[in-house]
């Protein structure tokens, strides 16, 4: 679970590390004008969509893990006033 976790965050962090460069990458290819920023911004669109996908499977894998008892929460203590 602990793998599964740390891929998803790498995984996460590459998708966002994606969409900055798509949002930053220059029209220079083979389409030219609102062509090549429609291009661009579906990409970065994709890119920005599959980052909330992999954040909600963390968050699925997170649930589970506590579920099953691989995790704990520790919280903070409470004191009597």
């Amino acid at each position: 679970m602990k793998i599964v976790v740390a891929l998803l965050f790498l995984a996460i962090l590459a998708s966002l590390g994606s969409a900055l460069f798509f949002m930053m990458r220059r029209g220079d290819g083979d389409a030219t004008g609102a062509d090549a920023d429609a291009q661009r911004g579906r990409r970065m669109a994709r890119a920005l969509a599959l980052r909330v996908a992999l954040s909600i499977g963390l968050l699925a894998c997170l649930l589970l893990a506590w579920k099953l008892g691989y995790i704990h929460p520790t919280g903070l203590p409470v004191t009597a006033r």
